[in-house]
């Protein structure tokens, strides 16, 4: 078989073996390229416990597919590095020891180079089994699973990353553009919906992770929801009104994060004497008003919810209302890399930019939908040891990829959590 080229494309040319082949060079070469701006060294450093170096995240999705889609499905497969199934493995006690979270920082060997010649060695073997005459069901869907896996960490190379640089004195680019142009404000409306037995979750028809399912039935009450998220410079507003300052708009775990962690305004803002600024991919930038707030906790977007007159949808109402609007959005595809201002508006009684831009917080814990049931064995084991703790998110953001979305996608975090790019839409009784 002829050698996988490192290639940093997105999009690689189409590939002769067939769909799923092409799919898997396209998705793998993305993660490649999403690397590529980087310095060994950036890809080395861990910058807080819950954030991984680059490296390890190259690591750990090329980990998965040699662990369940090689190991039991290829005869006679050579594993690249014994020491590797510790090393990069993530997840409990299905599949051995895992090296610990915190110190992923720790590893300065393997270096990234032999990082990427263990991606090489594993994508060459990956596409041979993809060669062969008979492509066992089982196998097929583990490398589509492994493919929305690596997706996922598509996205958490950047916002790790983007923390990372953050921490830097220098405050280095990323990616040393800026796609921003002043975009002018749009009135935001409520959008009203009525009461009812409604069916929310995926129908299993074609991919989805476990806890989307099962597809079910809830009884939602009248509510309102916003047409548009909030932006940055209505979170502005919020802060000059002591918003950060009010023991009243806080949860008291909330207010204690805030008292703990010194917040006085979002995740990397910083107030210069011209008005406020904020790290990006791009290097700090002014902030622009007219663009959807991020890097919010949910202690924060609770708080201004209830600063506004309003509180958060649920998970549910969030589903029902975002199930005709548009798709299209402000992806990882765009080159953006940061919330965008709303160029057009949406059609009457639609959710303006619920896919893309920020992820929005919902007052939904995390937890199992009726009749759920995780899957046996260790891909499955993810979903149900997390239920616990986490409030659900909706929609996707400026730095996830497009293919990875739709409207049944549950995203969870601690309430705490600021590094993701997390916002919010406002909701009201009816």
């Amino acid at each position: 078989m002829d050698p996988i080229p490192d290639s940093t494309c997105a999009s690689p040319r189409p590939d002769p073996r067939g769909q799923l082949s092409e799919t898997y060079l396209s998705i793998r070469g993305a993660t490649r390229a999403l690397a590529a701006p980087l310095s060994a060294e950036d890809c080395a450093i861990q910058s807080m416990p819950d954030a991984s170096p680059v490296k390890w995240h190259l690591a750990h999705t090329t980990w998965f597919f040699e662990t369940f889609v090689l190991v039991p499905h290829q005869p006679g497969y050579r594993a690249f590095a014994p020491d590797y199934r510790v090393l990069f493995n993530s997840y409990y006690n299905s599949v051995g020891d895992r090296y610990p979270r915190p110190e992923r920082g720790l590893l300065s060997r393997p270096g990234l180079e032999e990082v990427f010649a263990y991606r090489r060695h594993v994508d060459e073997a990956v596409l041979g089994l993809l060669a062969a005459d008979r492509l066992p069901a089982e196998a097929g869907g583990l490398i589509e699973l492994g493919l929305h896996h690596e997706q996922q960490h598509q996205e958490l190379i950047l916002t790790d990353a983007k923390h990372l640089l953050s921490r830097n004195p220098l405050k280095p680019a990323y990616q040393k553009q800026w796609p921003l142009t002043a975009i002018r404000a749009r009135e935001p409306r409520w959008i009203a919906f009525e009461e009812g037995l409604r069916e929310i979750g995926h129908s299993g028809h074609d991919f989805c992770f476990d806890n989307e399912t099962p597809r079910h039935r809830v009884w939602l009450d009248a509510f309102r929801i916003a047409s548009h998220p909030v932006t940055h410079g209505d979170f502005i507003d919020f802060i000059e009104d002591g918003g950060y300052r009010r023991p009243e708009l806080w949860l008291s775990a909330g207010r204690d994060a805030v008292t703990a962690g010194g917040w006085e305004a979002p995740l990397y803002w910083q107030r210069r004497e011209d008005g406020w600024h904020v790290f990006t991919l791009h290097g700090e930038v002014p902030v622009d008003r007219n663009t959807p707030v991020c890097h919010v906790s949910f202690f924060e977007a609770e708080a201004f919810a209830r600063w506004a007159n309003a509180r958060l949808p649920t998970e549910a109402e969030w589903e029902v209302a975002a199930r005709d609007a548009s798709r299209a959005g402000n992806f990882l595809e765009s080159g953006a890399l940061h919330p965008l201002a709303l160029r057009g508006a949406p059609a009457e009684g639609r959710l303006a930019q619920a896919f893309g831009d920020v992820w929005e917080w919902t007052r939904s814990d995390y937890g199992p939908y009726p009749g759920y049931r995780p899957v046996a064995g260790a891909i499955g084991e993810y979903n149900g040891k997390f239920m616990c703790g986490q409030y659900v998110l909706r929609g996707g953001s400026c730095v996830t990829p497009a293919a990875h979305l739709r409207a049944t996608y549950r995203n969870f975090f601690p309430p705490q959590a600021r590094w993701q790019f997390s916002g919010l839409r406002l909701a009201r009784e009816a």
